[in-house]
């Protein structure tokens, strides 16, 4: 049955898809508003203790398997209902997802049928959102329309953003927009995007301030169909022969593409976006090759290009499939050549000297990226790799020590919830040197925390001639088809292992003067305990500020006086001293003063 042969089983003036039409037909373009619909009844608390996740899947998945091939659609849409309905505590949204997204379909046509009555016909969210899920796997295009409708809704919002996702992800991402309309930048290029002028749509685009998050980045690449805008630019640029004069537009344009990537990638709060954005392998190629064609030589043009050409190299971006014929190497290459360009090259020489602090720390880290990009292997350079990164401190993100496995980032593959660790963490303790006793290590940790949503740990040994990584523990990764369910046992050889581990351990390259007092102060402490101990502290971590990269952060750990830990933040601004005498200083303060009695 096709979906518009089904529109005829709507049958309940309650629907929540009636609800949806009547918003659509009193403001199309608005938000819900109670002037022209009545909210469907939301399902009253029940009295019944929460029941905890084995149970809701049991008891969903007992309901549901045998209404999912029965062979009258809108018969099995209506038990269903009322089953729902009966559950008490109601199934939440986002459970539903998760138990539907499990489930074996015996009938994919029958699930598909009851799927599309139950959007059409479902009373409640709960109903709905079960029909939304399984068109998150079945869906065909021509149930956006109807996906579109019901997004009108605030509480189906999500739901359907994610059963769009996997059919029309242009439509997903106008829905998401809509959602985020409160922001005005965003409501501004909705409308370009509503009236269909590319030419509108360009403008707004360009004009989306800096401030947006991660998801709004994607999001707005996906609806604008920034791939196609830049691929436009390029046809003409070919067509009409011009090269190296730049457009003021296809300059914008191509600059504001760099940004949304980098916003992309970022990894501070959540998975990076990057690894959900389809069009990525083009957009950086398109990127590469608009940067050459297009960008005038500045500060802020060579830092975008410097960030993309990072990311391909070790980063998540990596992980999309580019074809493995050389196409991602060719990308980084294209980039690198642009920053090599002797006018490129002055940019931040000119910009690091004598100028304001965040001018001079941003030059200073695109001095010492490029020149750790100059000396790194071949993308496809097999065994292991430790890739120091941190990102642009115009957008700073925590230092990263990438794990890179036959050219390849190990930690977004198979984790996704968070970002490695440091080369504090990682190198200067020494954790992934490999001895005859297996030793376990934690890679990685959410970026919540690991009680919420867990982290990454591997269980490293020595065996004969080879180092071996097994025994993985880490939570299923999100939904995605660039993470790896099953890990594999990593085997390298240990001669080369060992070589790699010295080499990360000994480059302090990427370091700047803050960054590495810290790191001398950690060192210290390592080596004389006592400093703290005699004070009943411990170092809980130490580092840079993420607001003030210049101040070192050393957050030192006690008991209070009812027994619970309690911490005292130890700021140390840069004063221009050789990091060597700002660490020695602290730790001979240490030695003679409670921690507690210092200003933060």
């Amino acid at each position: 049955m096709s979906a518009p042969e089904e529109c005829g089983a709507l049958t309940s003036r309650s629907s929540l898809y009636l609800c949806a039409v009547s918003v659509a037909l009193a403001e199309p373009e608005g938000l819900w508003s109670l002037e022209y619909v009545t909210p469907p009844d939301r399902t009253k608390p029940g009295r019944r203790p929460r029941r905890g996740w084995q149970q809701t899947r049991a008891e969903l998945t007992d309901v549901l398997i045998p209404l999912l091939v029965d062979p009258d659609a809108a018969s099995a849409a209506e038990t269903l209902q009322r089953r729902l309905a009966a559950m008490d505590p109601a199934v939440r949204h986002r459970s539903i997802h998760l138990i539907v997204r499990g489930l074996s379909l015996e009938n994919e046509a029958r699930a598909r049928a009851l799927a599309r009555c139950l959007v059409r016909t479902g009373r409640s969210a709960e109903s709905v959102c079960v029909g939304l899920a399984l068109l998150t796997r079945l869906g065909e295009p021509e149930d956006v329309p109807c996906l579109e409708t019901l997004g009108l809704l605030r509480d189906l919002v999500h739901p359907v953003i994610r059963a769009l996702d996997s059919i029309d992800r242009r439509a997903a991402a106008r829905i998401h927009l809509r959602n985020e309309a409160a922001k005005p930048e965003l409501r501004r290029l909705l409308g370009a995007l509503g009236a269909g002028d590319d030419a509108a749509v360009r403008e707004r685009l360009v004009a989306l301030p800096r401030t947006i998050g991660p998801e709004d980045a994607r999001r707005a690449a996906e609806a604008s169909e920034l791939v196609r805008l830049l691929e436009l630019d390029e046809a003409v640029a070919g067509s009409s022969g011009r090269a190296g004069t730049p457009h003021v537009r296809t300059s914008e344009l191509v600059a504001q593409a760099a940004w949304l990537l980098f916003q992309m990638t970022c990894v501070r709060d959540s998975t990076p976006e990057i690894l959900a954005y389809r069009e990525a392998v083009r957009a950086y190629e398109s990127l590469a090759r608009g940067a050459a064609r297009h960008l005038t030589p500045t500060l802020d043009h060579y830092a975008l290009l410097l960030s993309a050409a990072q990311e391909l190299a070790g980063g998540a971006g990596a992980l999309h499939d580019w074809g493995g014929s050389g196409r991602r190497e060719a990308a980084v290459a294209e980039l690198v050549a642009v920053l090599d360009r002797p006018e490129w090259r002055t940019v931040v020489d000119r910009d690091g000297q004598g100028r304001p602090g965040g001018v001079r720390r941003r030059a200073e880290w695109a001095r010492r990226v490029r020149r750790q990009l100059a000396h790194r292997p071949a993308a496809t350079a097999e065994g292991l790799r430790i890739e120091v990164a941190e990102r642009d401190p115009l957008e700073p993100g925590p230092v990263e020590a990438r794990i890179v496995v036959d050219g390849r980032p190990l930690v977004p593959a198979v984790f996704g919830r968070g970002p490695v660790h440091g080369p504090e963490w990682l190198l200067d303790s020494g954790r992934l040197r490999a001895t005859e006793e297996p030793r376990e290590v934690e890679l990685a940790e959410a970026y919540c925390s690991e009680g919420c949503c867990g982290a990454l740990y591997v269980t490293i040994r020595r065996d004969g001639g080879e180092v071996v990584w097994s025994d993985w523990r880490c939570p299923p990764p999100p939904l995605s088809a660039l993470h790896v369910r099953e890990i594999p046992e990593l085997r390298f050889d240990a001669a080369a292992y060992d070589a790699e581990i010295r080499r990360a351990e000994n480059d302090h390259t990427w370091t700047w003067p803050a960054r590495k007092a810290a790191r001398l102060i950690v060192a210290g402490l390592r080596d004389r305990p006592e400093l703290l101990t005699r004070w009943g502290m411990e170092l809980s971590w130490a580092g840079t500020a993420f607001s003030d990269l210049d101040q070192i952060v050393l957050s030192l750990r006690y008991a209070g006086e009812d027994g619970s830990p309690t911490y005292r933040m130890w700021c140390i601004q840069e004063d221009g001293t050789p990091p060597e005498d700002r660490a020695a200083d602290a730790l001979r303060r240490l030695a003679s003063e409670d921690p507690r009695t210092y200003g933060a």
